[in-house]
């Protein structure tokens, strides 16, 4: 398990923290935000502190759900998505890589669905994040 690269709970992380440990990464970090506010103009930021054992975390969400959760690392970050069971049959049907359906169908099932996480270190899995929040928008 990796652990956000913020861990203190007494200072919420601002952008300006990202540019130096995301390093060329976090272009693609404010791409995937500004694509994900694109389709939800309306979309809600917010930091989370999740505890020591995972730290500070960034998500996007609409009226009552996250859509994405964008985890910073050192030098990379991590997308995560819930996906509920229509959603997930949309993601197995979609053009999304082969990869990304076998995680999430290796994903624990919970009430609130199945959870993956994409690690972003290049921009090769831009067109999957981005076609998986249409999919998780659609749902």
């Amino acid at each position: 398990m990796s652990i956000s690269i913020f861990t203190d709970k007494a200072r919420q992380p601002n952008p300006d923290d990202l540019v130096a440990p995301l390093g060329e990464t976090y272009e693609l970090w404010k791409q995937i935000r500004m694509f994900i506010l694109g389709k939800y103009p309306a979309g809600v930021e917010q930091w989370t502190y999740s505890g020591k054992n995972y730290g500070w975390n960034f998500r996007i969400k609409d009226k009552r759900r996250a859509i994405a959760y964008l985890l910073p690392r050192q030098g990379y970050f991590k997308v995560a998505f819930v996906f509920g069971q229509k959603a997930t049959d949309q993601v197995l049907a979609s053009t999304v890589a082969p990869e990304i359906k076998q995680e999430l169908l290796q994903a624990r099932v919970y009430a609130e669905g199945r959870g993956i996480q994409i690690d972003v270190r290049d921009e090769r899995k831009l067109p999957d994040i981005q076609q998986l929040v249409e999919i998780k928008l659609a749902n």
